[in-house]
């Protein structure tokens, strides 16, 4: 608990539930995982692991994480179901603090287009439901769905008697990202004055960012009583996302004067947390995005970089150094040794052994060969690159594409398999089809392509290429990045990590079979 004489603010996480339900965003067990460490790590109060009776996978998720964590609330997802909150008290048990969160609609649109249920019906939904879930734990926070379109005399009803069944927690979500944030203040004044128990629970927010106003909205609504906020990092989610939780943590830190609250989490974890969700959903973070963008610290302007190098408060709100981001970038070309490049590795937070840090080199000095300017976000996407490709049994050795408008395109593969070299050429509709069916003819298999996204790591024509390639095979679903000048070679990479993370090999009894597991 904090010792501030301020209000804390609790920080819910739905990254690994509402963010994931992003279209195209589905994680990996093992991303998760490594997604609910930072956050537990960097102090996000409640993480709300996911939707455990959605699928066996989800289920296995949530409890995974449930007997990982170390400080926070894990908390799973169940609609006002008996089923789905007796799997959710399953998946959450083996917590050290677990949280059953279930939800009904109250609006009268989703009541009769949805749910095609009255008042009283949702009213002795919620009785059930709630009491249902506090048999099963403590910790059960209620949410009204699309609270913000809900007359705020039937809304009180509802909140009063969650409340009275037990829940701990009342989150009043922006299910539709409507609301204005003096709207939003003022319901959550409105209910916690009307509703007679309103001091028996902590009261939450939950806004989209379909206008714009998620974060917005978020703060208004902490202005108006509440006291936890939901979001996610990125502002992953439906439709146009969530409030982002970099943001809220940032706003409440840098403007503690107009937002008097205390919040308990790290924020230099932020920048690196931001990238692992871009790397794990395929998501990448728009340049200009606040706070984890890669242009939220940079100056171009020479009347900024004028003002910043008297001093930096004249531009900056906030330190980039307090968001994990290095303060300088030292630019590195052909010329740098060895000794600067392993320096500057330090410095990014990588310590690579000797063989790996050799093999970075080389590939460091071909990159400074082909760039005017090496970059540290150059170096990190390599490096993170070599890395990802450490111990893979199938590596890209060389590729040849032929392209242009005569077609076919025609690609010439060489790719390490068990140690064996081997080189097929195949051609396809463009020349990224073309590779990706060259990798098929030296490992075949039935993998399907889901997510294929190119992104240059610097600016200008000879920057790195970082694909993200998302390939599912038997149910499972793994995503695998490569970076390199070459969009072709970055594209080759990238779906080979991805085909090794789901163990597609070529059998040397039998180079035509495919072996999953």
């Amino acid at each position: 608990m904090t010792t501030s004489d301020k209000d804390q603010v609790y920080i819910f996480d739905t990254t690994l539930r509402d963010g994931e339900q992003s279209p195209g965003a589905s994680m990996t067990l093992e991303e998760k995982l490594q997604i609910a460490e930072i956050l537990d790590d960097m102090g996000v109060d409640i993480i709300e692991a996911g939707f455990p009776i959605a699928s066996n996978g989800d289920f296995e998720a949530v409890s995974e994480i449930a007997k990982k964590s170390k400080n926070s609330v894990i908390a799973g997802l169940a609609r006002a179901i008996h089923a789905d909150i007796d799997r959710c008290g399953d998946a959450v048990k083996h917590a050290g603090k677990g949280r059953i969160h279930t939800f009904v609609s109250t609006s009268p649109i989703h009541l009769q287009f949805q749910m095609n249920k009255s008042e009283d019906q949702v009213l002795d939904i919620i009785n059930d439901t709630v009491t249902r879930a506090r048999n099963l734990i403590n910790d059960v926070e209620w949410s009204a769905m699309d609270a913000t379109r809900t007359p705020i005399e039937y809304l009180c009803r509802c909140v009063e008697a969650a409340i009275s069944c037990g829940a701990t927690t009342i989150n009043l979500p922006d299910t539709v990202g409507y609301a204005t944030p003096d709207e939003y203040k003022q319901m959550f004044a409105d209910v916690i004055a009307r509703v007679p128990n309103s001091d028996k629970a902590i009261f939450s927010v939950h806004c989209h960012d379909d206008l714009g106003l998620a974060v917005a909205n978020s703060l208004a609504g902490v202005a108006g009583g509440a006291r936890q906020i939901e979001c996610t990092l990125n502002g992953l989610g439906e439709r146009a996302g969530n409030a982002a939780l970099e943001e809220v943590v940032m706003a409440i830190r840098t403007r503690s004067d107009a937002l008097p609250y205390d919040c308990q989490v790290n924020p230099e974890y932020l920048t690196r947390a931001s990238k692992m969700v871009s790397a794990a959903s395929g998501f990448a973070v728009q340049y200009n995005k606040a706070i984890v963008g890669k242009n939220a610290f940079a100056h171009e302007s020479g009347i900024h970089q004028d003002g910043m190098l008297k001093n930096a408060e004249t531009y900056e709100i906030m330190r980039p150094e307090d968001v994990g981001v290095k303060a300088t970038s030292l630019v590195m070309g052909k010329h740098s040794g060895r000794h600067a490049f392993k320096d500057k590795l330090k410095e990014l937070g990588f310590e690579l052994g000797d063989n790996a840090l050799q093999e970075a080199f080389r590939r460091f000095k071909d990159l400074a060969d082909r760039k005017k300017h090496v970059y540290d976000e150059d170096i990190e996407a390599l490096v993170e690159n070599e890395i990802a490709v450490a111990g893979e049994t199938t590596k890209v050795i060389a590729l040849t594409v032929i392209a242009g408008t005569g077609g076919p395109q025609k690609a010439i593969l060489t790719m390490d398999v068990n140690g064996q070299h081997i080189t097929k050429e195949a051609t396809g509709d463009g020349p990224v089809d073309a590779t990706f069916n060259a990798i098929k003819a030296i490992v075949p298999h039935e993998a399907s392509l889901q997510l294929y996204q190119v992104h240059a790591v610097t600016e200008g024509t000879d920057a790195q290429a970082e694909v993200s390639v998302r390939l599912e095979a038997n149910g499972r679903i793994s995503t695998g990045k490569g970076a390199d000048t070459d969009t072709l070679v970055s594209s080759a990479r990238a779906y080979v990590s991805a085909m090794n993370k789901l163990n597609l090999r070529q059998q040397a009894s039998n180079p035509g079979a495919l072996q999953a597991s």
